[in-house]
This record gives C-alpha cells, sequence and structure tokens, in this order.
C-alpha cells in the first residue's frame, strides 16, 4: 500500500480517461490528492496516465489509471476489490463515467448497456466503496462533516424526461437512445438525493451536477441526430465542464448540505421527481432489486 493510502487524501474519479473526469483528476492530483482514474478504453487510460503524471509536481500527490467496464457489475466488483487493495479510504468519489449510445445492446449480465454504464454501475460502485468512504469520514472526524463527498455527473437532460417507468428502469419496452440517456442520467441525480440521507450519520455528502454542454468525445458516440443537433451549438472546454465538479469535490460550501443538484456552482431546480421524497424512495428501492444488490450496505466502522 502506497503512501498515500495512509498520510494523503483518495480520490477516485471515474471516465477519468479524457474529457471532464481527466480534468477532474489532474486538478484533484494538483491539489495534493492520490487520484485512481478509471477508464475503459486501453490507449486513452494511457495517455492520461501520462497527463496525471505530468500535472504532480513536487510534494504533489500521486495518480494512477485503473481499467474497467462499468457496465459489467463484475467488472465493478473487480474494480472495487483493486482499489481496496491499493488504499484504505476514498474520501472523494467522482462518478463521472457515461455516455450516449446509438443503439440497444444487451450486457452478458443481461442489463441495457447505456443504463448500466451510466448507471447502475456507478450505483454498485459507490456502494462497494462505501467503506473506504466511511474509514475516511472517521479518520478526517477533525475536518468535520461533509469533508469525504460523492459527486455525480448527471446532465440536463436528466430534466427533460418527465416520467420514469420503475418496472422498467431500462425503457426495453421503448428504447431509444435518448430516453436511455435522460433516465440514466436523472438516476444519477436520483442517486445522490437518496444517498444524502442514508449517509448523514456518517458524514458523508453526495451531489450531483450539470456540467453544461461540453466539447468532448461525447459526442461522437452519440447518434447522428444528436451530432446534428448540437454540432454548432456553443460548447465549453473539458477544463470548464469540470470546474463545478472539482468545486463540489472540495469546496467548503457544498460540505454543508448533501443531495443536491448545481450547475455553475449554485443550486439548479432538479426534474420534479427528484423533490418528491415518495419516488425518491421507490425509485431506490427499484434500483436495488433490478441490479440485485444493496445500494448502501451496513455501516463498516460508522462515527456511532
Amino acid at each position: 500500500m502506497g503512501s498515500g493510502a495512509q498520510s494523503g487524501r483518495v480520490a477516485v474519479v471515474t471516465g477519468a480517461s479524457s474529457g471532464i473526469g481527466l480534468e477532474t483528476a489532474k486538478a484533484l492530483a494538483r491539489q495534493g490528492f492520490r487520484v485512481i482514474g478509471v477508464g475503459r478504453d486501453a490507449g486513452r487510460c494511457a495517455e492520461a496516465a501520462a497527463a496525471l503524471a505530468a500535472e504532480i509536481g513536487a510534494g504533489g500527490g500521486e495518480a494512477e489509471m485503473l481499467r474497467a467496464d462499468l457496465s459489467l457489475l463484475a467488472d465493478v466488483d473487480r474494480l472495487a476489490d483493486e482499489i481496496a487493495g491499493k488504499v484504505d479510504r476514498v474520501d472523494v468519489l467522482v462518478n463521472n463515467a457515461g455516455g450516449m449510445a446509438r443503439e440497444q445492446a444487451i450486457t452478458a449480465e443481461g442489463f441495457e448497456a447505456n443504463y448500466a454504464a451510466n448507471f447502475l454501475g456507478p450505483f454498485a460502485l459507490t456502494a462497494r466503496l462505501l467503506p473506504l468512504l466511511r474509514q475516511a469520514a472517521v479518520r478526517s472526524g477533525g475536518a468535520g462533516a461533509g469533508s469525504v463527498r460523492i459527486v455525480n455527473t448527471a446532465s440536463d437532460g436528466s430534466e427533460m424526461i418527465p416520467a420514469i417507468n420503475l418496472e422498467d428502469l431500462q425503457n426495453l419496452d421503448n428504447w431509444s437512445p435518448g430516453a436511455a440517456y435522460c433516465s440514466g442520467k436523472l438516476a444519477n441525480v436520483l442517486h445522490a438525493r437518496a444517498l444524502a440521507p442514508r449517509l448523514a450519520k456518517d458524514g458523508i455528502v453526495a451531489h450531483s451536477v450539470h456540467p453544461g454542454t461540453v466539447g468532448s468525445n461525447f459526442f461522437s458516440h452519440t447518434p447522428e441526430s444528436v451530432q446534428a443537433a448540437y454540432g454548432d451549438a456553443p460548447k465549453l472546454s473539458p477544463a470548464q465542464g469540470a470546474d463545478t465538479v472539482i468545486w463540489l469535490a472540495t469546496a467548503a460550501e457544498p460540505g454543508e448540505s448533501s443531495g443536491d443538484y448545481w450547475f455553475e456552482r449554485a443550486r439548479r431546480k432538479p426534474n420534479p421527481l427528484v423533490e418528491d421524497a415518495a419516488f425518491v424512495e421507490a425509485f431506490w428501492q427499484a434500483a436495488e432489486k433490478l441490479s440485485g444488490r444493496e445500494g448502501v450496505g451496513q455501516v463498516v466502522n460508522g462515527p456511532g
């Protein structure tokens, strides 16, 4: 186990091989975190690892890239075990990986691949890393409640879907690229809202964020209709898109609340479903049922 596991703060950033995730990982490394980035593509992971190494100056943090396909829960479990073998705490978890598929695909585990990558994988990874997040909360007690953070990168697409069928979270009966993406991003917002009361006793906060329309390789994987609609639209740089993500992970203000949805460092009104407490709870139960696992699990070494 490296020295960063013992003496410094640890951040796990998914989707860190490019775009917002890479910029977030760079910023956290510059701030002295031991950063564990996660990516799916070997080539991009190698490039990201080199970019992260260049950000670490004398006395700075540490950084490495791990490969995992978050659409596969078995890979999520392997990743969580690999992280637990490297560090004994996680202070910041940024669930950033995601995208929009052009066509429906079913994983070897039987899940709709886009929904699994955008939500079920992050849902499962968060649950698996909670013991390490709780360890960080216990050890950083002097830093006050809210120093340990979970940040879900969502989208204003979460605001565009009027309803979720709790009996068919993956939209298998009415699938389209847009519905799959928007429902997955709304799930990210609902996930953070549902985590907030569950982790309040631990002193861990959870937020979701709309980063804005960012010029990254996100659009290269989207349907042609989406590329046409957004091709000429103004776009933020990945660094600009990462700004609020980084702020949520490290600034003082976001540590004073939990479960909120943010845009440009300000609270943003979420989809009305997010403000329906009964629906949030029903969604959580449906997510646990679909994934076949608990979204939080038991408290491990929690602060009494």
